[in-house]
């Protein structure tokens, strides 16, 4: 159990900065999410904090202490990678011991903490298996439990479910969740799936191009997300946006105008924004409803229907947005290449001004 802090962590790579100034602070037995697309800087900034890549500049600290300067072996941490990196060779009750031996510790406690850590992970019946004779979720349990027997103070996973086919994945993010609960640690989790952040997560920190965009609860950043970008990033499916302008602005009540035509008027920040100021509005595809109900709406053609049974995703096409997203809950009753009228209230809606960030609606 720890807690850990970044200040002002940079990185260069030859001259190009990846990683700009991130500072973070994680609590105690926090279960936290790197989340963001490929590139971002999301495992960069895990193999930072682990000692695998060198600061170029700033401070990390776990429980108060500086540790930027230890070796990796020093730092208190263990990490899962997405390869598994297990032992070929190996038992997994070897693949398992085998760092404690290294560190020289007795017969007895090793036998203790690898016996303790596949119960935990329900191994003990594969102890004496190779990894050729494992599946892809129990060869990634057996990289989880080498780590567990280090009793480190805080665990990494950089994408470990990556490689797992869909069902295993969304039974591996269970698993994961409630070994956190059972061993009450620290854990930092890198991932490009929002799904993942937003199941697992007591606090995701969105990333883009080295720069650490938002930190919160899932819920938080699903409700209020301070910029586009996140917005855009954190739901599934993304977020629909639809470009405007402000027509008309008297002392906090606005007026806009959406690219087809389409009005309506809101309460925000008096000087936030002035007229012709360009401006997206944000309404996510479960927001958006078939017929003329709402405060706005919008004409698009069907490209594509997915029909699951409970809910039905229908893709639009239209001159305001080429991919627009309708979740609907049932069997929404359009064939691809209908025209479909969809509406949408206001008080669900996100807006971003000019500078793309939130715009918080007033009254």
């Amino acid at each position: 159990m720890a807690t850990i802090e970044l200040r002002d962590v940079t990185k260069d790579f030859g001259g190009v900065q990846v990683i700009h100034g991130a500072n973070l602070s994680i609590e105690d037995n926090e279960f936290v999410v790197f989340v963001g697309p490929s590139g971002c800087g999301k495992s960069t900034l895990l193999r930072l904090l682990s000692g695998l890549e060198e600061l170029s500049a700033g401070e990390i600290y776990i429980d108060g202490e500086r540790i930027d300067h230890l070796p990796p072996a020093r730092r208190g941490l263990a990490m899962v990678f997405q390869s598994y990196a297990l032992y070929p060779h190996m038992t997994v009750y070897q693949n398992m011991s085998y760092a404690l031996k290294v560190a020289r510790k007795s017969k007895q406690e090793i036998e203790e903490k690898v016996r303790a850590a596949a119960e935990i992970l329900q191994l003990t019946e594969l102890l004496d298996r190779k990894p050729k004779a494992l599946s892809g979720g129990q060869r990634q349990r057996v990289a989880i439990g080498r780590a567990i027997v280090r009793d480190p103070s805080v665990f990494l996973f950089d994408e470990p479910l990556s490689n797992l086919d869909a069902k295993l994945r969304v039974q591996m993010r269970i698993e994961l969740t409630n070994l956190h609960k059972q061993l009450q640690s620290t854990m930092i989790y890198v991932t490009h799936d929002q799904v993942e952040a937003m199941t697992m997560a007591d606090k995701i920190v969105v990333m883009r191009s080295g720069h650490i965009e938002q930190v919160g609860a899932p819920l938080d950043l699903f409700n209020k997300p301070v910029n586009k970008f996140v917005a855009g990033f954190i739901g599934s499916p993304a977020m629909n946006f639809f470009k405007g302008q402000i027509i008309s602005a008297d002392e906090g009540t606005y007026e806009a105008q959406l690219d087809n035509g389409t009005q309506f008027k809101f309460k925000a920040q008096a000087g936030r924004l002035t007229v012709q100021d360009s401006i997206d509005l944000g309404v996510r595809p479960e927001d958006l409803q078939p017929g003329n109900t709402g405060a706005g709406t919008l004409m698009g053609k069907a490209t594509a229907v997915e029909r699951l049974g409970a809910q039905t995703y229908a893709y639009l096409s239209s001159p305001i947005n080429e991919n627009m997203i309708i979740h609907y809950a049932g069997d929404l009753d359009i064939q691809s290449g209908e025209e479909i009228e969809v509406s949408f209230n206001l008080d669900s809606c996100h807006l971003f001004g000019p500078d793309e960030q939130r715009i918080e609606f007033e009254g």
